[in-house]
């Protein structure tokens, strides 16, 4: 078999086929500018990875503008509120009457990657996958290069830009020198147990728990298909927790009725994640542009991993067409800033609804009686549950 030969030129290097890059990369296909994807791993193994699945109305206009919503508006969920269950009691927000009639969709992220990898495979734009070794070069003068290896073959890609939606972990921030970062981070003293399985939701809309055993999640990735979270120490193992276990426990958090309508079955996934809420300033290294996981985390409490993974690309992607048509550097120079406006406020409503509806070790009595107080007045306050509603929704795009 011959060996695969790749570009050795492109506008814009994209490290990271998750729904970052993949969407940066159609977004800027519509616009006319080449972009090459570079992902370590397999496109297997990206779609394998269970992700968030709350889509907030922002995101749902930018899929359309990208050109792959029709599955989306053909198998999502739209959902006009959310249940909040107190002890026990349960009452729903409104977000369709709380904000003007603005609501989220369900819709796995692993569903929008697979759409955004189909459009990508139709056009016939170049993604590496297996891309390893990657090493971002050169992102502080004029000919950023991007260095990879494939199938042990060397390769050297050219570049205007690179954009780093690689997440947390990738090489695009840890290739940046620490001298030039700025970071913040929060890490919370439990973690998030998930399991996925193939049973009907418990409830129509999602039902956020806060329960002396701690904290639950009821949500859905389809009318067939569930995914459920517990709150849970740090140094719990997946192989303690029985399928069983888990489902009992569930039980014991939800209000009598979700406890007696809750339809249980075989986990076809399950694992534990750490909570964490980090930021790193600024996002701009030269030529060199982070998006999405790579420049920020936030707690899943509040669904804006994703959706702030979505505007950061918009964002991106506006400037980039603005530097090709328009011969104008204003939007990149003012891309950090933009997207850290919105990226901290996300920040800010991620923290406060992982403090309120969580168990912390250490905030019996004064700290519980304080969350209480705040559930009391969320559920009797229309202007709280206004400002809730706006921002679960998702903020406006400002400029």
């Amino acid at each position: 078999m011959p060996p695969t030969t790749f570009p050795t030129r492109t506008q814009v290097a994209i490290i990271g086929a998750g729904p970052a890059g993949l969407l940066l990369g159609q977004l800027l296909h519509k616009a006319g500018i080449d972009a090459v994807v570079l992902e370590q791993r397999s496109g297997d193994y990206v779609l394998g990875r269970i992700r968030a699945g709350v889509i907030e109305q922002t995101t749902v206009d930018l899929l359309e503008r990208a050109g792959v919503a029709a599955r989306m508006h053909a198998e999502g969920l739209p959902h006009d509120g959310f249940e909040l269950c107190v002890d026990g009691q349960r009452s729903r927000i409104d977000l369709h009457a709380r904000t003007g009639g603005k609501r989220v969709t369900v819709y796995g992220q692993t569903e929008i990657t697979r759409d955004l990898m189909a459009a990508r495979a139709e056009e016939g734009l170049t993604t590496v996958y297996e891309a390893t070794n990657v090493e971002v070069l050169d992102f502080d003068g004029d000919t950023p290069r991007v260095r990879f290896q494939h199938q042990g073959r060397d390769h050297e890609l050219r570049c205007d830009f690179i954009a780093g939606c690689d997440g947390f972990h990738g090489v695009c921030r840890a290739s940046v020198p620490q001298s030039s970062l700025r970071t913040f981070e929060k890490v919370y003293p439990f973690g998030w147990l998930g399991i996925l399985a193939d049973v009907p939701p418990v409830a129509h809309e999602l039902i956020y728990v806060r329960h002396e055993r701690g904290f639950a999640l009821c949500s859905m990735r389809s009318a067939t298909r569930s995914r459920y979270y517990l709150q849970c120490s740090l140094e719990d193992k997946v192989e303690q927790w029985s399928d069983q276990a888990f489902w009992d426990e569930l039980k014991r958090r939800l209000d009598p009725a979700a406890a007696a309508a809750l339809v249980t079955g075989p986990a076809i996934e399950k694992s534990i994640a750490p909570l964490r809420s980090f930021v790193t300033e600024p996002m701009r290294f030269g030529r060199l542009f982070l998006a999405g996981d790579a420049a920020h985390i936030v707690p899943p409490t509040g669904a804006k991993g994703l959706n702030l993974a979505a505007s950061d690309v918009q964002f991106l992607a506006e400037a980039l067409t603005e530097h090709y048509q328009e011969k104008s550097a204003a939007g990149l120079d003012g891309y950090s800033a933009r997207a850290l406006a919105r990226i901290w406020k996300a920040e800010r409503f991620s923290w406060w609804f992982t403090s309120l509806m969580h168990r912390f070790p250490d905030n019996a009595g004064f700290g519980d009686r304080m969350q209480q107080a705040e559930l009391d007045y969320l559920r009797q306050s229309e202007a709280a549950q206004t400002v809730m509603a706006e921002n679960y929704v998702g903020l406006p795009m400002v400029a």
